[in-house]
């Protein structure tokens, strides 16, 4: 019957078009699974599959954990649906406790909702109902999201936003790649001196300071090509912001829940916001986010001037203190910063030995490997989704990001060993000696 069942809905993958919009279904590789646990996917072709991308960093405690499968269905038993707000329940008001105590200092008032785009969105209105100001200036190459608010501060691919323009009013500036930094100068210096000169700009000839409600970033691009930034440079955006009363909005979508080694990339560069958007790892995989500032702003922000129907859903609430006392008694964050160090000695080890790599760069278990074509030295698509291929057939599921697809994403569940690491890369190593 089980195997019945199985052959039916494999018709229907066959046939996918006919039912899911193709922004929804023709995304990379579009693998039929029938289970996951732990770092595995269980394909329906009976093969098991090492899962280096966590459901795009959202499983950080690893497929189906134990603990937050258990809170899932304790918390079944009692309550489905919220509306916060009409009713009010325990797993709610007991994660934003928890998130308390983990999230940087004054961090600690929370509007909860479904995915990161929302919890973008709500920080980019809070900012502008806050401040009365009504523009907005973001980095190129970062991503927050596809919504019009969020779209109209997405910069890391120009198709986002082919034939929808946003109408928000924002601005741009460069954001900090140290690619881009001249041979033989401290990027620590080069791009603080930079962003001085760039704001400058902005502001004598495009938008006036007082105009600007906040500015916002993602502290480590992710989908931009996990481009990681100078900490100087972060913090000079801090000091910017505080110069001309600018709100500071991390968007910690993909760094957060211990990504980076620490709780938030925040605490990795030392650098506080005054809004921060979280979700992806907040839940194991339930849809959850909150939109985070000082009880001092969201005291601002009064009743109707934004709302949720299905925000902090409290089977999700309570999936995210269960994956959050995973990650506190399994030392997740410690073996993040273990376990990424090593995989990053191995893969400079193998970008000295395959000249298809370009770069490796990464902090913690968020980790880019940029290819590129030996022959012109151009960033190359191509070659990563021919490596990923290869990698599937060898049963390791990695991803892509950049801005032209050039980079593979190691985002492996913070859960991982060194004998699963070792095996990616070995199966990895394999495939770039042919490629």
């Amino acid at each position: 019957m089980e195997k019945q069942q199985d052959q039916d809905w494999l018709r229907l993958v066959d046939s996918i078009g006919n039912f899911l919009a193709p922004s929804m279904a023709k995304d990379h590789p579009n693998l039929p699974v029938v289970k996951a646990e732990g770092c595995y996917y269980y394909g329906a072709d009976g093969v098991e599959y090492l899962d280096f991308t966590s459901g795009i960093a959202v499983e950080n405690v690893g497929h189906r954990h134990p603990k937050v499968v258990e809170a899932i269905k304790d918390s079944v038993d009692h309550l489905v649906h919220g509306p916060s707000g009409v009713i009010i329940y325990e797993s709610i008001l007991k994660l934003a406790e928890e998130l308390q105590a983990i999230l940087p200092p004054k961090l600690d008032n929370f509007f909860f909702a479904n995915s990161g785009t929302e919890a973008i969105e709500g920080g980019l209105k809070l900012a502008k109902y806050v401040t009365k100001r009504p523009y907005v200036i973001s980095f190129t190459g970062c991503f927050h999201g596809r919504s019009m608010g969020a779209l109209s501060v997405s910069t890391s691919k120009s198709k986002y936003r082919k034939h929808q323009q946003p109408s928000w009013l924002t601005y741009q500036l460069p954001y900090a790649n140290p690619k881009d930094c001249p041979k033989g100068v401290d990027p620590e210096e080069f791009f603080p001196e930079k962003l001085e000169r760039d704001v400058a700009a902005l502001f004598n000839h495009q938008v006036d300071p007082e105009e600007v409600a906040c500015m916002i970033l993602e502290p480590i691009q992710g989908e931009g090509g996990y481009v990681i930034p100078p900490k100087a440079w972060l913090k000079k955006v801090r000091e910017i912001c505080d110069r001309h009363g600018i709100l500071l909005i991390f968007d910690e979508v993909q760094t957060g829940f211990g990504r980076t080694g620490n709780w938030f990339a925040a605490q990795t560069f030392d650098v506080k916001p005054d809004i921060m958007a979280i979700a992806k790892g907040i839940a194991a995989g339930l849809p959850l986010s909150a939109t985070v500032a000082s009880k001092e702003l969201m005291s601002q922000w009064p009743l109707g001037a934004h709302g949720t129907t299905f925000g902090g859903n409290p089977i999700a609430c309570s999936a995210a203190r269960a994956s959050l006392d995973v990650i506190r008694s399994e030392k997740l964050m410690e073996n993040a910063n273990e376990m990424g160090a090593f995989a990053r000695s191995r893969l400079q080890e193998m970008k000295e030995k395959y000249p298809v790599i370009s770069d490796v760069r990464g902090i913690g278990l968020m980790i880019g490997i940029e290819l590129q074509d030996v022959k012109t030295g151009e960033p190359s698509g191509a070659k990563v989704m021919e490596v990923l291929n290869k990698c599937l057939e060898k049963g390791v599921l990695f991803y892509l990001c950049g801005n032209s697809g050039e980079v593979i994403r190691m985002i492996p569940p913070l859960t991982i060993s060194k004998e699963q690491i070792n095996h990616g890369l070995d199966v990895l190593e394999e495939v770039l000696q042919t490629v």
